[in-house]
């Protein structure tokens, strides 16, 4: 699944959701069940997700929605495994964008 934010510092809860395509109940879920999230908080309570923390989401819905993990077993997964997971990940990512453009391609021709 290909994330399209823009470049930003922050980026608010309900723009998270949209790129995600899930609903924002599912962020804040997400948020208490997995340690490696820690959006800001303002004086409001209104979350801030950094580029990271999207980065660590894409992650956690990689485990979760693609590859049919549950909580417990992406939770484990990623104490365990983490530095391996993020590797296949990295390279899952980079042949998914490979393949869009060789799709582009093929489209134009």
């Amino acid at each position: 699944m290909h994330i399209d934010l823009p470049e930003k510092l922050y980026y608010s809860i309900g723009e998270v959701a949209e790129a995600f395509s899930v609903n924002t109940s599912l962020i804040r879920f997400w948020e208490k069940e997995f340690d490696v999230l820690k959006p800001k908080k303002n004086a409001k309570g209104n979350r801030k997700f950094t580029p990271q923390d999207i980065k660590n989401l894409e992650l956690i819905y990689h485990l979760v929605k693609e590859r049919g993990f549950t909580l417990e077993g992406a939770k484990i997964h990623l104490k365990e495994n983490k530095q391996k997971t993020l590797n296949q990940f990295e390279i899952i990512r980079k042949l998914e964008s490979v393949k869009a453009e060789l799709l582009k391609i093929k489209e134009q021709l």
